[in-house]
């Protein structure tokens, strides 16, 4: 298994732009064997130190292989949402890992 930790931080004012684009991509996972483990907005009040700011929202999600996730990534129904992702989101952090 693979894990990706991503860290949204969303332009002010485009969240509901990026819940869309959440709402249409999400459900995808499925179709290449991804589960979302973990998904949360975390409080600024809530964070105790943070040189990257306070992200809007996590997500930890999980494939079995990096092939579904690349496929995922590529999926034409996934890419059809990618400008309300451009739109709204000023930048994610990405972080790969595995489980041993």
């Amino acid at each position: 298994m693979i894990y990706f930790t991503q860290l949204f931080f969303v332009k002010e004012g485009k969240e509901e732009i990026f819940h869309e684009f959440e709402n249409s991509v999400l459900p995808l996972l499925a179709r290449h064997g991804g589960r979302l483990l973990y998904r949360a907005r975390p409080a600024a009040k809530a964070t105790l130190h943070s040189e990257l700011g306070v992200p809007y929202e996590i997500h930890l999600i999980t494939f079995p292989k990096e092939a579904n996730f690349q496929a995922y990534a590529n999926d034409s129904d996934r890419q059809q949402y990618l400008s309300l992702k451009n739109d709204s989101v000023q930048k994610v952090l990405l972080i790969r890992g595995t489980v041993e």
